[in-house]
């Protein structure tokens, strides 16, 4: 009787996912393939490491990571953030199959740490410098689409920060030539593709919501090219702006040379360095990505590293580059529609099967297409709603928030947010000081009246503000510090009330202490 019964439930669970899995995680499975696609692809070319190295990581990420991790929504794959990590290891080690050996060791630190249930810090990132954080990505997403939705036919925007787009190598640098670089074709397949894109995201194309607009958009974007070679060369896309990946991609795969793990204190150092940065990256985007849900579900943080650090020593044994959870993925996913883990899952699959079976298809997918998808995953990370919404809650949410989006835009992700954070950090300090004291000020008598009441919890926070307010106490007044209502009072605190204790006789302040004991000073003197 109990086992019909648990047959009868699974029956129904498997019903149930399956439905889901066909109306929401498949399609947004698909959107995210088309997303990841390019990515993976650049972010290879980007580290200085073979194509097949970001394809395979993008397949890890899906099929391996999603299946382990707890996270509902979050997509992992190879990071643009460890590009230059990546690209610097490859060098100075100079062997591909001894900087797999550095990826491995990364994924034994990050299962390390997940174990040891350190992953907690991610809950300490202030709400207005993750919002900021994807702002950032959002601006820097839409600026490194725009070139190749204008056709420009070097598709490494990939790299760098938002600066980069201004060096020498890119084309608002050479502008006097921008004409020559860019290709009419391009520019209108972008604007029909973002077009759709917006159009079919309206509430009456509700319709044709069974059909994944990434997918109608690509397809379209194909179409449209052919149809360019069949009429005129002149808007005809050039090879270098369709996606290019080679049909015998997998045939020189590198595998890591194990002999040599202890050749080279340099592997370890790398393999530390690259662990430590992709754990940092994951816990922030999987912050990010928790606050974007509509579910309001939390990623268990801790399972997540777990997941990051099998999924990253899987990539060095097998070739890959080293993974994290990524924004932009995660934000496309969540645009899409997916609702479950098995949308990650879908998009690792269709990675896998479109690769090894139909690579020539691939090759005929324009760049701007999937310029115009990504432009609207930017978009929807940096609406104008967010700024002004920032705006609304004062300025001490909406300057961290704008100095984190600006420095990230200068320098880099982590830099950004250890600058938000460390400004958020100021004003709660600065919070502190107001809050742990009270003073008022009366006339008695021709004499003035001073009376600063201590509130719960003192702390050495409080040290500089206080010094400043018992200094400002004239001569010839009644002081009273009243500490009977607190529940903690540091020891610097006591330290300097007792110490102003010996000021206040020469200066002729009568001086009252209520619940505040002396401590002894000599031993400082």
């Amino acid at each position: 009787m109990l086992g019909s019964k648990l047959i009868s439930i699974l029956r129904r669970k498997i019903k149930y996912y399956r439905l889901l899995w066909l109306k929401h995680d498949l399609p947004a499975g698909l959107s995210v393939f088309f997303v990841a696609l390019p990515l993976c692809l650049g972010i290879a070319l980007a580290s200085g490491a073979p194509l097949y190295a970001g394809l395979l990581s993008g397949i890890i990420g899906g099929l391996v990571v999603s299946l382990i991790s707890g996270a509902s929504l979050g997509v992992s794959g190879p990071a643009a953030g460890l590009t230059t990590l990546v690209a610097a290891s490859i060098i100075s080690l100079g062997d591909y199959k001894i900087f797999l050996l550095a990826v491995i060791i990364a994924g034994c630190f990050q299962l390390l740490l997940g174990l040891l249930k350190l992953g907690v810090i991610a809950n300490y990132f202030p709400s207005s410098v993750i919002k900021g954080m994807l702002a950032a990505i959002g601006i820097i997403l839409i600026s490194k689409q725009i070139p190749l939705a204008l056709g420009y036919d070097k598709p490494d925007f990939w790299t760098g920060s938002f600066m980069h787009l201004f060096s020498s190598q890119n084309f608002i640098a050479s502008i006097k030539n921008f004409n020559q670089e860019i290709t009419r074709g391009a520019i209108i397949i972008a604007i029909l593709s973002l077009l759709a894109m917006v159009v079919l995201q309206q509430p009456f194309a509700k319709k044709l919501k069974v059909i994944p607009a990434p997918l109608i958009v690509v397809v379209f974007g194909i179409i449209i090219n052919i149809f360019f070679t069949r009429i005129t060369s002149v808007y005809t896309l050039r090879p270098t702006q369709l996606v290019t990946i080679p049909s015998n991609i997998f045939s020189n795969i590198a595998f890591p040379d194990v002999s040599k793990i202890f050749s080279n204190k340099e592997i370890w150092i790398d393999g530390l360095f690259i662990g430590l940065l992709a754990t940092l990256e994951t816990l922030l985007c999987t912050e990010a990505i928790d606050k974007l849900d509509k579910h309001n579900r939390i990623t268990p943080v801790n399972r997540e590293l777990v997941a990051q650090g099998i999924g990253n020593m899987l990539c060095g044994l097998l070739g890959a580059i080293p993974i994290t959870a990524v924004v932009v993925r995660g934000a496309a996913n969540i645009d899409a529609g997916a609702r479950t883990k098995l949308s990650a899952f879908t998009h690792g699959l269709f990675l896998l099967l479109a690769v090894l079976l139909i690579p020539f298809l691939l090759n005929k997918i324009p760049y701007a297409s999937l310029a115009a998808i990504l432009l609207i995953t930017g978009y929807n990370l940096t609406k104008p709603k967010l700024y002004r919404n920032m705006w609304s809650l004062g300025w001490k949410q909406f300057i961290p928030f704008i100095i984190t989006i600006v420095v990230i835009l200068f320098t880099d992700l982590l830099i950004g947010v250890s600058i938000g954070l460390l400004l958020s950090i100021y004003f709660i300090i600065s919070n502190n000081f107001k809050a742990e004291y009270k003073i008022t000020k009366t006339k008695q008598h021709e004499t003035e009246v001073y009376y600063i009441k201590l509130n719960s919890n003192v702390t050495f926070l409080n040290k500089v503000n206080l010094k400043k307010a018992l200094d400002k106490v004239p001569a010839y007044s009644v002081l009273t510090i009243d500490g009977s209502d607190c529940n903690f009072i540091d020891y610097d605190i006591l330290e300097i009330i007792s110490e102003y204790a010996n000021k206040a006789h020469d200066r002729h302040i009568e001086l009252h202490l209520k619940g505040i004991e002396k401590v002894n000073i000599t031993a400082v003197h």
